[in-house]
């Protein structure tokens, strides 16, 4: 069963905790056990698991993407101005796979599934694939 989410995105570069919204999801399919793949098919967009109990940790990872591909750079050779979001879209990834148990997501007690943004502020779409196991 494949979902798409929309995930409105705020700020240049962002990470937006969307796991509620796939646990929704995972909740009401009729998958009890399997796997769910979350894909964002953008090049200036990724998803990946990360930690949501302090938010200091999500400041750090957009802090340090920054220092390794900051917005400007003179040797950047693409036109459109956003080079530095290709490469942390690359850096990051683009799909996440979840393990899920009595319809419930398999992560760790301080995970969370994170859209992450760094072309915005855009309208996104997230795939959500269902996998009964």
């Amino acid at each position: 069963m494949l979902r798409t989410l929309t995930v409105p995105t705020a700020k240049r570069t962002e990470m937006i905790d969307v796991t509620d919204r796939v646990q929704g999801l995972v909740r009401d399919s009729n998958v009890r056990d399997g796997c769910v793949l979350c894909y964002v098919p953008h090049t200036t967009a990724g998803i990946t698991i990360q930690e949501n109990a302090d938010p200091d940790v999500v400041a750090d990872v957009l802090y340090k993407l920054e220092a390794l591909a900051p917005r400007s750079d003179p040797r950047y050779r693409h036109g459109e101005g956003n080079s530095d979001a290709h490469i942390k879209a690359s850096l990051v990834g683009s799909s996440v796979l979840v393990p899920v148990r009595d319809s419930s997501l398999v992560l760790g007690t301080w995970q969370a599934i994170y859209f992450c943004e760094f072309d915005g502020p855009r309208s996104r779409s997230l795939h959500v694939q269902l996998l009964a196991g």
